[in-house]
């Protein structure tokens, strides 16, 4: 499944997402009779009138007019997003000004191509382990019980916590593999080699949280039908909130209080060489992943009872 899911990941990436997102940049139209603007930039496409001014923005909804027929320029766009907003006004003003008054400065050193893999590739890479793996490990590990695995275990001198380590190691060396696979195929090998170590301890951190809380919901529920509604619940809980505040104009005060939030941003963090959050991140993602465990291990011993 995985292995599936890799393969398409990659080819929407590089067949689908980078051609979407390869969007020229904003035309600037500029309506100035008197010519009061002396330092306009040849990028600016100059109109005869206000009438064709407004005829281009409706065919050209990305674009930016600028109205200097009273002296003072005024800027007209179709409203979209916020930032979106600011950033066409900025272009649009920087190119009516001197070179040396209102000059553009290069922030990171990402080509928009390279920012663009990385932010659908972080993306994918979350929802696969935090959906995906989620209800894999699940689906393993109700399979395992109508085999009557526990039922062996139950009865096996050896300890109780080495089945449960066992789904761990595998379910997190697949997550790694995985994230190593997708981000050198998406990304590309020279820049995966310098994020590589930062976005493996996101991937662990983020994987074994969620593969304890799937092994805490296979143990609990009785049969996968039960599961999957659980399983939807958590999914939308885990995924939405951090995808709305994270990625679109939707801004939700509270999501600084959701844990996977943080989670995510410090994956998309590691994918651009940011410095993860303070030590005090690493200590709660710790200490929920030893919660996770004993609740595991309490949950596993139970099960094992009713076995025996």
């Amino acid at each position: 499944m995985s292995f599936g899911f890799l393969i398409l990941y990659t080819l929407y990436v590089n067949l689908g997402y980078i051609k979407f997102m390869d969007a020229g940049i904003y035309n600037v139209y500029l309506y100035d009779p008197a010519g009061t603007q002396t330092t306009v930039s040849p990028l600016v496409q100059q109109v005869p009138s206000k009438e064709v001014l407004d005829s281009v923005l409706l065919d050209d909804t990305n674009g930016v007019g600028i109205d200097a027929s009273d002296g003072e320029p005024q800027l007209i766009f179709y409203e979209g997003t916020e930032k979106a907003d600011r950033h066409r006004a900025d272009y649009a003003f920087s190119l009516l000004q001197p070179s040396g008054n209102y000059s553009a400065g290069v922030v990171g050193s990402n080509t928009p191509e390279q920012k663009a893999r990385k932010d659908i590739t972080c993306e994918l890479l979350f929802f696969e382990i935090a959906a995906v793996g989620f209800l894999g490990i699940a689906a393993v590990l109700f399979k395992e019980k109508g085999m009557g695995v526990i039922r062996v275990h139950a009865i096996l001198p050896l300890s109780k916590n080495l089945f449960i380590l066992s789904k761990l190691v595998i379910f997190l060396l697949s997550d790694l593999i995985f994230a190593i696979l997708l981000t050198v195929l998406n990304v590309g090998l020279s820049d995966t080699a310098s994020i590589l170590p930062a976005v493996l301890l996101q991937t662990a951190l983020l994987s074994l949280i969620m593969a304890l809380t799937g092994l805490i919901c296979a143990l609990l529920l009785k049969d996968f039908r039960q599961f999957t509604l659980a399983y939807l619940l958590i999914a939308v809980f885990v995924s939405t909130p951090v995808f709305l505040s994270a990625n679109t104009a939707v801004k939700l005060d509270w999501v600084r209080f959701h844990p996977f939030y943080h989670i995510y941003m410090g994956l998309k963090n590691a994918y651009f060489g940011t410095p993860a959050a303070s030590p005090f991140y690493y200590l709660g993602a710790v200490g929920a992943i030893a919660a996770l465990f004993a609740a595991v291990q309490f949950v596993f011993r139970r099960e094992i009872g009713k076995e025996g």
